[in-house]
């Protein structure tokens, strides 16, 4: 009897063994993030061992764990990698980028990469697509003039609405193109092919929370996001600071976000305003008269991730004001009167960030 009990707990423990490593398995076979359409060149030369490949890939964050990897290879007979340059995503799981090291990639010498980085606004991205491509500055603007253009976006995205279409917006595609580095086949590509390649990440960026938005649309989400990514520093102020924000809107409040004076005089965040400037009617300018509990009527710039969330998802407070110190350090206050007097503080210790 006791030789039969062992050898049942000799056997469960061996199939939760069996389990965990399948778990285990799984979670290392997976892609890095399902959501990143992305393209990382990865130069794997003549002569590179499987370890080093194993490292490098870990290096652009594109598996796990660089053993698991040596060990998938083994596990699945895999015997030789192919050195060329390779075009991989973090959207891939194991199985597929083994699948492409082993076939080889053809390496494409025309190809362009471009940066197109978090806060920065339409017209940094016409630039930067002006900079790598045989398009002009002029005609990245211009193909936002085509309603026609537009329309034809908005009947293929479902994030993207009549909203966009207000004559009093600058720029319809701000705010909507997701900042990340990617990859075109030659200098040739089409403006249309490379905002359409950035609205698709957008799309699974949105997509998660498609089915969970709460009393504000799309346009809204990403226009207070807009604010936050310029607003704060980082996911855990910007997710006080939108609900700052929203606490200002629900008090029918001005929203008195200086980015958005900036943004509605096109002018660079570094320029000395006047008074009279700041109180400037326009329907970018939070600070400006008539704008009490509104937003901006768009977004200032193209946010990141983590602000898009902080502006879906933010930290429940009592406070009406913040303000930042040269250091980025944010205070939060409930009245004008102790924000006034913070402002004051910062001041006298030599903190003020102008």
């Amino acid at each position: 009897m006791a030789k039969r009990n062992i050898l049942i707990t000799i056997l469960v423990v061996f199939g939760c063994l069996l389990i965990g490593l399948f778990a285990v398995y799984q979670v290392l076979s997976s892609p890095i993030d399902k959501t990143s359409n992305a393209s990382i060149e990865v130069v794997i030369p003549s002569g590179m061992t499987t370890k080093n490949i194993a490292k490098l890939l870990k290096n652009k964050n594109l598996i796990r764990n660089d053993f698991f990897f040596r060990v998938y290879l083994k596990l699945n007979s895999v015997s030789s990698l192919k050195a060329t340059t390779y075009t991989l995503k973090k959207n891939m799981s194991l199985s597929q980028i083994v699948d492409v090291l082993e076939k080889g990639n053809h390496y494409n010498p025309d190809s362009v990469s471009i940066t197109f980085k978090e806060g920065e606004s339409f017209t940094d991205y016409a630039s930067e697509i002006a900079k790598h491509t045989n398009h002009s500055y002029e005609e990245v603007i211009a193909l936002l003039d085509d309603t026609t253009y537009l329309n034809s976006l908005i009947e293929k995205y479902w994030f993207l609405t009549d909203e966009i279409l207000d004559s009093n917006i600058y720029y319809p595609l701000e705010g909507y193109l997701s900042p990340n580095t990617y990859q075109f086949k030659n200098k040739n590509v089409s403006i249309q092919e490379i905002f359409e390649v950035m609205l698709n990440q957008t799309e699974q960026e949105l997509k998660k929370y498609q089915n969970s938005l709460g009393n504000y649309t799309v346009h809204q989400y990403l226009t207070l996001a807009s604010m936050l990514e310029q607003e704060g520093t980082n996911s855990k102020n910007r997710k006080m600071i939108a609900g700052v924000f929203y606490n200002r809107l629900e008090k029918k409040m001005n929203l008195g976000s200086d980015v958005t004076t900036y943004y509605a005089l096109q002018v660079p965040m570094t320029s000395d305003l006047t008074t009279a400037q700041f109180n400037k009617a326009n329907p970018y300018n939070t600070r400006g008269p008539g704008m009490q509990g509104k937003l901006p009527v768009g977004p200032v710039c193209n946010p990141s991730q983590s602000s898009i969330d902080a502006s879906i998802h933010p930290t429940d407070n009592d406070y009406l004001y913040f303000v930042a110190d040269k250091n980025a350090k944010i205070y939060y206050t409930k009245t004008n009167e102790e924000h006034l007097q913070k402002v004051q503080e910062i001041k006298d210790n030599g903190d003020w960030i102008w």
